[in-house]
């Protein structure tokens, strides 16, 4: 008989305090500069052994997120200045907490950059299959529509947590399935790596009804450009699709 189910693995405690740690920097808890309390006073602080602590520092050093200096301490590092590729793996990754505004706009701009690009190509280089897979994702989201339900004194309930989850994944395989028809190789494995933060961020842009058909319509518009291979209007229409979609996401989590 076929394996079908594997051993249930928790996460090591070694992990959760890099999480913990790589939450707390991205979300603007921890300003840059900041000296961090001795590992004994970390551990303790935090439940865990000294040698959990070192071994998480070390990984977070690795990534440029944190400086050890010997005698000295343990700072909080500028990014920017210090990040490495394993850097950009962790917060591709994050999709726990609150991000800091500005490393929002930041990641915000450069999907901008990138994903108006994918749509400039994709109206040359897309195929009858990629037209093909357009034609179903908007079949699919024409079945969906705006998944609005009523409570028992009328008043508009908060979607189901299924239907968040589906129109959620309708949304990203249609803008991967753009990165593939753009023809290039690197669009694609970027918005696949951007996975994790993307479905955090468009979790929480759903949940409000107003926006799926507006988004559904946008989609509409767009495969319309790309099957008619007008690369000028695709991009206008991205342009317009993202902007709406950080007006409204800025606005939500700045109430949070």
């Amino acid at each position: 008989m076929d394996k079908i189910l594997e051993p249930i693995k928790a996460p090591s405690l070694k992990d959760v305090f890099i999480k913990e740690f790589e939450k707390l920097i991205f979300s603007g808890a921890f300003k840059i500069g900041k000296k961090l309390p001795p590992e004994r006073e970390l551990a303790k602080q935090m439940g865990v052994s000294r040698p959990v602590v070192h071994e998480g520092l070390v990984n977070l050093a690795s990534k440029g997120l944190v400086s050890m200096k010997p005698r000295v301490g343990t700072f909080i590092n500028d990014y920017r200045k210090e990040g490495s590729v394993f850097l950009l793996t962790s917060l591709f990754k994050y999709s726990d907490g609150r991000v800091s505004e500005k490393l929002l706009k930041s990641l915000l701009d450069m999907r901008m950059v990138f994903e108006v690009e994918n749509a400039k190509l994709a109206a040359c280089n897309r195929t009858q299959e990629h037209i093909e897979e357009f034609y179903s994702i908007l079949d699919q989201e024409k079945k969906m529509g705006s998944p609005e339900s009523t409570d028992a004194e009328g008043s508009i309930a908060q979607i189901s947590s299924d239907a968040l989850k589906k129109i959620v994944a309708i949304d990203f395989a249609f803008h991967h399935l753009i990165s593939l028809a753009s023809d290039n190789l690197v669009y694609p494995v970027l918005l696949n790596s951007l996975k994790p933060f993307y479905i955090n961020l468009t979790s929480e842009f759903f949940l409000n009804h107003s926006v799926i058909n507006s988004v559904f319509q946008f989609h509409g518009q767009m495969v319309k450009a790309i099957v008619n291979q007008d690369s000028d209007k695709s991009e206008i229409i991205m342009k317009a699709m993202l902007l709406h979609g950080e007006t409204y996401l800025t606005s939500v989590l700045k109430k949070k």
